[in-house]
């Protein structure tokens, strides 16, 4: 009885042997098709959404355009029906750089004839 009951045992470890490796001969294919094809679905979702990123910023830099352009008109028109508040405007920074100390930079105050008459970075001035 002994024999015959370690045969048995003998042949079911030989089969599940068998069956593993025949399991693993056709499981370990199928693993890598499926592991691979995931990859594949991961790249597709992140060139995707690296796509609409890009699309979502060119929409906002488009917005910022059309927003500064409106913001450009509304000075120009400013600019033509305001004239002296344009050359408030450039008082007022030469004024401010000279406040400040800022004479390294070169400001141009003009006059009616666009014509500079003083040059600050030019005249001698200094942060000292």
């Amino acid at each position: 009885m002994k024999n015959s009951t370690i045969s048995i045992i003998t042949t079911a470890i030989l089969f599940m042997i068998i069956f593993l490796v025949a399991l693993g001969m056709y499981g370990c294919p199928k693993y890598k098709v499926y592991q691979q094809e995931l990859v594949g679905e991961a790249k597709l979702k992140r060139a995707s959404q690296e796509r609409q990123i890009l699309v979502e910023q060119a929409q906002a830099e488009e917005e910022a355009a059309e927003i500064r352009a409106r913001a450009i008109a509304i000075v120009g028109q400013a600019a033509k029906d305001f004239p002296e508040y344009r050359l408030q405007e450039f008082l007022g920074a030469f004024a401010e750089a000279l406040q400040n100390g800022d004479i390294e930079k070169i400001i141009y105050v003009p006059t009616e004839a666009n014509i500079p008459i003083m040059e600050a970075g030019r005249i001698g001035i200094s942060k000292e």
